[in-house]
């Protein structure tokens, strides 16, 4: 072939787990309610920061840490770390001399209209969202081509039967159980939510430590 599929941008989607998904998303999404009822300082933030939305960022990131309060964290990163094994052996990355942890772990609950504007996770390696309740019709993830800013001034548009690996934007639908995994350098964004039922998800990050 003449042309070469040099640097390629790999997404990572996977149900979270087989067998008992249910009861254990059910007990999740208990404990992402109690945490933002908890979390007197988020609320208070996000009325601010972030109109129709929750989320524990700024004020309770380490929910993985947080043994006796919230337990159901402490076994979703147990859970994830398999799909997290998957995906770095895909990417080849060396971790016989270092390994990677979940250094932070947050809630988020998105109401209606609730926006997560475009963003990267800097200081990580890998991060990812696990889907605890999506409404049908909730907002997407939308992830965009990391050549962008260098490009789109000056490149042609696509036509309009673009080849999947060259567009300049890509969605994973939101699906309860489903865990999502990017590298850390990736922008992404959610889109405002437009269900009156409310969206939830745990994102976390990895860090090469």
């Amino acid at each position: 072939m003449p042309i070469k599929p040099w640097f390629p941008t790999f997404i990572y989607e996977s149900p979270l787990q087989k067998k008992g998904s249910d009861d254990f998303g059910r007990a999740l999404l208990e404990e992402c309610r109690k945490v933002r009822e908890q979390d007197a300082a988020g609320q208070l933030w996000c009325r601010e920061n972030y109109p129709s939305g929750y989320t524990s960022y700024g004020t309770l990131r380490t929910l993985n840490r947080t043994f006796s309060a919230f337990p159901t964290f402490i076994d979703l990163e147990r859970k994830i770390w398999p799909h997290v094994m998957r995906f770095t052996r895909r990417l080849d990355m060396d971790l016989r001399e270092a390994t990677l942890a979940m250094t932070d772990c947050w809630v988020n609950i998105m109401s209606k209209d609730a926006v997560h504007p475009l963003h990267l996770h800097p200081g990580a390696v890998v991060s990812g969202t696990y889907y605890v309740r999506t409404p049908p019709g909730c907002s997407v993830i939308r992830f965009e081509d990391p050549r962008a800013e260098r490009c789109k001034a000056i490149a042609p548009p696509r036509v309009a039967q673009c080849r999947l690996e060259n567009l300049a934007q890509v969605t994973c639908d939101a699906e309860a159980g489903k865990v999502v995994l990017f590298e850390s350098w990736l922008r992404h964004e959610v889109p405002s939510n437009p269900t009156l039922e409310e969206r939830v998800s745990v994102s976390f990050n990895y860090t090469w430590i």
